[in-house]
C-alpha cells in the first residue's frame, strides 16, 4: 500500500504542477497528497485485498479437492492391494 502511496504522489505531484504551469499560478500541493495519493493508496489497498482473499480461497478449495482425490486415490489402492 505504501508503494500505491508513492506512485500516487508521484503522479499527482506531476499533475499538480503541470496544471499549475497551464494556469500560470503556484501549484498547491496539498491537493497531490489529500485528493490523489491518499484515495489512490486507499482504493489499491482495497483491491490489492479483495484479489488476495480470492486468491486464499481458490488455494484453499483446491488444496482441499486434491486431499480429497489423495484420500480416495490411497482407497482404491488398499482395495486393489488386497
Amino acid at each position: 500500500m505504501l508503494l500505491l502511496f508513492a506512485i500516487g504522489l508521484l503522479l499527482g505531484i506531476v499533475g499538480t504542477v503541470a496544471a499549475a504551469a497551464l494556469r500560470h499560478t503556484n501549484p498547491d500541493m496539498r491537493i497531490a497528497y489529500r485528493q490523489i495519493a491518499l484515495p489512490v493508496a486507499l482504493a489499491g489497498g482495497a483491491v490489492i485485498c479483495v484479489v488476495s482473499c480470492i486468491a486464499e480461497i481458490r488455494h484453499y478449495r483446491q488444496s482441499k479437492t486434491l486431499l480429497g482425490i489423495a484420500r480416495v486415490s490411497s482407497e482404491n489402492h488398499s482395495r486393489v492391494a488386497n
